[in-house]
């Protein structure tokens, strides 16, 4: 990056969202982050945290606050300089959550008025967390990492100094950590009459190299106690290096903490089985489970397993909707969930018997996750692409919502949104697809406007009313730009083989859906034809390299973030083989190549570059390699093409830390100003 552009870039006042109307990369910091829920026993209360970030600090911090099922006023519980996280309800109506107000993870315990708050653990200073209670209130269950593999130190003590690795087999780093020798192990504990930890914590693994939850975003959903509090179950793909990565098969594991015994419940079962949730009578456990060994977007059906039959069923057996975030109605005759339909997230419920599924929600939002407060109430966290998450309360027979809590009122006071479409595009093979357009604010049908098509990673996330705080349309939509945001081949909430399709077709139909996007969009008077750009990260970098080679002078501008650029270099430095061997169908050294690199390899289209081009990579993005930005990158500078390479060191496949986000949204909006607005527009 050169020096004048830094100094541009340091001049711009990290307090600029105040000064704005409309969305600006300093405003997406400022707004609170509404993070997990807990209904109280009683079915009155919500306890749920919210995220708070300091900007010119680069750091966040989480506190508790409660709001009535009811509704009414919110009241915030915590204040400390440190996070609290973790939150669980006891039996007696008390709520029990995690802080390192102390300097290390320990549990805590408060009223739900915020009185009377108590430490009740001293657990060893490495860290704990995903704590969850037994339901009778005698035992929690808790993760913890356990070491199980040497280190250079470890096998040569003489040489505590030596910085290497040894390396004997693969899964030796995972999306953006190295292996650090330890396991993520569950642990269950008694808990004395004050509701403190008692003895010592039981490893219910104790000897494995195994992980539960599943690292790195598993979390406390893969782990629970049935009713009778002497079970537990979890998530655990108990496989290690090669095998590990190759494998997507993850089973659910009953812990008998009488019997002291570890039963698989899912065995035979070859692909992702997580997330298990008991029947209010404890005679059932039901969980999410794909079918298909290797495929990681595969559709998430419901497996109920029931303990006299000892029979398991899968009841949305022929369903095309993929299933998230089960729960039981209190009579255990119903199992509610969350899917994906059509550019939103809906709420539906099945009959845990199985049966024809039902949609409870409709409308343009998500609900993201939810939890049942009584007999056909929910409360449920909510976006759109415009407005970030809140809680609101949902009649689940009448599929009324009611507004429970306004987290950012203050910080979105006076902020103009842009207008969100939902149209559907004829593609090139004659089926429909949803494409979103996003407006700009105040936006003018007689004016013409740069475009933007945006390309989604995954290759199978959704483009939904998720409120993204990476890529997000309002701030896209408010820099003057029109966002084309296509729901192409390949993303769930249309159909099983909408879906699959992308699956050896990267390079193919997933493009041309990309390509009748922004062509039946440039149709429109209000779209300036002549300056539209493309961007987009992961599977959207791929996309963007891809079409740099291909789109035959359609675009004026390119960002690629975190993209393969050349699959037969990212296939072997990639961790999670299982995910390259499904979506490539083979290996850049079969005898016969796969098309994936003989026809859809961006590399071979570079020597058809044109235009100009921004890349963006983390040094600790491990599932597409820093190599793959640079390989890009070299090869537009070698070109004579303009670009640039904004590179961080010390993120991963995103970009997380406040500053470093901000900086990325600087970079590329000059980048747009500078290659992409008319004349006269263009970023100064």
């Amino acid at each position: 990056m050169n020096k004048p552009l830094l100094t541009a870039l340091a001049l711009l006042p990290l307090a600029a969202a105040a000064q704005q109307n409309v969305y600006t990369p300093e405003l997406l910091w400022k707004l609170r982050r509404l993070g997990e829920m807990q209904v109280s026993p009683d079915r009155k209360t919500v306890a749920y945290t919210v995220t708070r970030y300091n900007l010119a600090e680069n750091t966040g911090n989480t506190d508790i606050w409660v709001v009535p099922v009811a509704g009414g006023t919110a009241r915030q519980l915590t204040t400390t300089p440190t996070s609290e996280n973790t939150l669980n309800w006891r039996p007696d109506g008390k709520l029990t959550f995690l802080s390192g107000e102390g300097g290390s993870d320990q549990l805590y315990v408060i009223n739900a008025d915020g009185s009377g708050k108590q430490k009740l653990s001293e657990f060893p200073e490495q860290g704990l967390s995903n704590l969850k209670y037994a339901p009778s209130g005698k035992f929690i269950l808790y993760t913890q990492d356990v070491k199980t593999g040497k280190s250079v130190q470890d096998w040569y003590p003489d040489l505590p100094k030596a910085d290497a690795r040894i390396i004997d087999d693969l899964n030796y780093r995972h999306w953006n950590a190295w292996d650090d020798f330890k396991s993520t192990h569950v642990f269950f504990q008694p808990l004395g009459t004050d509701g403190r930890p008692t003895g010592y914590g039981k490893d219910v693994m104790a000897g494995e190299k195994f992980d539960a939850p599943l690292q790195p975003l598993g979390g406390s959903e893969q782990l629970t106690f049935a009713p009778d509090g002497y079970r537990l179950a979890y998530t655990s793909r108990k496989l290690t290096g090669r095998a590990e990565a190759e494998s997507t098969n993850s089973d659910i594991y009953l812990y008998d903490i009488r019997e002291g015994k570890t039963q698989n419940l899912s065995e035979g079962l070859g692909g992702y089985d997580t997330e298990p949730t008991f029947s209010p009578d404890g005679s059932k456990v039901a969980w999410l489970s794909m079918a298909t060994p290797g495929f990681e977007s595969d559709r998430n059906g419901i497996v109920v397993y029931d303990f006299k039959t000892k029979k398991r069923e899968d009841i949305t057996n022929g369903s095309e909707q993929a299933a998230a975030n089960i729960r039981w109605s209190a009579d255990g005759k119903t199992i509610y969930f969350l899917s994906v339909l059509q550019g939103t997230e809906q709420l539906f419920s099945i009959p845990s018997k199985g049966g024809k599924l039902k949609q409870l929600t409709r409308g343009a939002q998500n609900y993201n996750a939810f939890e049942l407060a009584a007999n056909d109430v929910a409360i449920a966290n909510k976006t759109t692409q415009a407005l970030p998450a809140d809680l609101v309360r949902l009649d689940l027979k009448s599929g009324r919502e009611t507004s429970l809590t306004n987290i950012n009122e203050q910080e979105l006071a006076g902020v103009k949104t842009s207008k969100t479409e939902a149209r559907w595009v004829k593609t090139t093979d004659g089926k429909q697809m949803q494409v979103y357009v996003i407006y700009p604010p105040d936006f003018d049908p007689s004016k013409k406007y740069p475009a933007l098509l945006y390309c989604q990673g995954g290759p199978q996330s959704p483009i939904t009313q998720s409120f993204s705080y990476r890529w997000n349309f309002q701030l896209l939509a408010a820099n003057g730009y029109i966002v084309v945001a296509p729901n192409r081949r390949g993303l769930p909430g249309f159909g099983t083989e909408w879906n699959n399709s992308i699956s050896g077709d990267w390079g193919g139909q997933p493009i041309r859906d990309y390509l009748s996007a922004i062509d039946a969009l440039s149709q429109e008077s209000y779209v300036d034809k002549a300056h539209l750009g493309c961007v987009g990260a992961s599977y959207g970098g791929y996309s963007v390299y891809q079409l740099a080679g291909k789109h035959e002078g359609r675009f004026k501008t390119f960002i690629a973030h975190a993209g393969l650029y050349d699959l037969t270099s990212w296939y072997p430095t990639t961790e999670e083989m299982f995910f390259a061997n499904y979506d490539m169908k083979g290996t850049p050294w079969d005898a016969t190549l796969n098309k994936s690199y003989t026809d859809f390899n961006p590399q071979q289209f570079a020597k058809n570059w044109d235009t100009p081009i921004l890349v963006i990579h983390g040094g600790k993005d491990f599932r597409v390699p820093e190599d793959q930005g640079m390989e890009a990158f070299g090869t537009a500078q070698l070109r004579g093409i303009p670009s640039r390479f904004l590179y961080f060191p010390n993120e991963g496949h995103w970009i997380s830390k406040p500053q470093n986000s901000v900086l990325w949204n600087r970079v590329f909006f000059d980048w747009l100003g500078r290659t992409l607005k008319p004349e006269g527009q263009a970023t100064k």
